[in-house]
C-alpha cells in the first residue's frame, strides 16, 4: 500500500512540474470556484489513475482539481502522454450523467 501511495506521489508532482508559472496561476484560480461547469474537463490529482474525467451536476472537489481549461493544449497533451493511454466508458464525446466518466484523451 504505502509503495502505491508513493507512485501516486511522483505521478502527481510529475504532471505539476509540466505547469508553467503561469498554467499554476491559472490552476490556482480555478481551484478558487465554487465548482466546474458541467461537461468540463479535469484531472483529479489525488486519483490521476482516473483519468479524465467530466464534471458533472454533482459538486467536485476543487482544492485538488487540474482543470483541462487552466493550461495550455501543449501541456494538456503532454500530461495525457506522461499517465498513458485512459480507460473510456461509453461515447466519449457526449459522457454525461449523475456522476463523472471517464473520456478518451484528445
Amino acid at each position: 500500500m504505502k509503495s502505491h501511495m508513493q507512485t501516486e506521489n511522483v505521478a502527481r508532482e510529475s504532471v505539476l512540474k509540466l505547469l508553467s508559472d503561469d498554467e499554476v496561476a491559472s490552476v490556482s484560480t480555478a481551484e478558487t470556484a465554487a465548482r466546474l461547469l458541467d461537461g468540463e474537463e479535469y484531472l483529479d490529482l489525488e486519483q490521476l489513475d482516473r483519468g479524465v474525467q467530466r464534471a458533472t451536476r454533482s459538486a467536485t472537489v476543487m482544492g485538488h482539481v487540474l482543470p483541462r481549461r487552466a493550461v495550455h493544449k501543449d501541456t494538456w497533451s503532454k500530461i495525457l502522454t506522461l499517465l498513458g493511454p485512459t480507460r473510456c466508458t461509453g461515447d466519449c464525446s457526449k459522457s454525461k450523467g449523475a456522476k463523472a466518466k471517464l473520456v478518451c484523451p484528445t
